[in-house]
């Protein structure tokens, strides 16, 4: 008989177990859904919502992205954030709207860092170490994309070439 009351309490407390996760995820997800906390992300890491909290705090800033499609997105950073930071909100919230819009869908970060940078009032933001803040952004500042080849400088494929055309000539002959 110990043994069967013993079962019994296990499939209880499982039960009551599952029933406290699913109150727990209804609850958090009721919230989520409230007009008021729309810019949490939908699955919000420790730093995003620190970022939200100091947002209120007036200690961060929000940032409106202007997209070469006209469209436009708002990030929230830190005010000592620097462009790096910038470009890895835009990246980390592009990344999300895309997969709740389509799924799975891969970005070539790479390629759009070497064709486009951001701006804000025509000032290139190119240095990504510099603050955000030496370039004049701060709360509610919009940057946009601009299109942007980076040069290379003085690159190895030109330095080869040159050297394949003067390779057969000697000042002897």
């Amino acid at each position: 008989m110990e043994a069967g009351a013993k079962e019994e309490e296990n499939v209880v407390g499982y039960n009551s177990n599952n029933v406290k996760k699913a109150k727990l995820l209804s609850t958090l997800t009721a919230l989520l859904d409230d007009p008021i906390l729309a810019d949490v992300p939908k699955k919000p890491t420790l730093s995003d919502v620190d970022t939200l909290i100091s947002l209120e705090l007036g200690s961060a800033m929000r940032i409106s992205v202007l997209k070469l499609d006209g469209t436009s997105l708002d990030v929230a950073l830190m005010n000592s954030a620097t462009v790096k930071d910038l470009k890895l909100a835009i990246k980390n919230k592009v990344t999300e709207l895309e997969q709740s819009k389509m799924g799975h869908r891969h970005i070539s970060w790479r390629h759009v860092w070497s064709n486009f940078c951001l701006a804000h009032h025509n000032e290139k933001l190119l240095d990504d170490d510099a603050a955000l803040q030496d370039f004049g952004v701060r709360n509610n500042s919009q940057v946009h994309f601009l299109p942007y080849v980076v040069s290379k400088g003085s690159g190895r494929h030109s330095k080869r070439r040159k050297h394949r055309f003067f390779h057969g000539l000697n000042k002897r002959s």
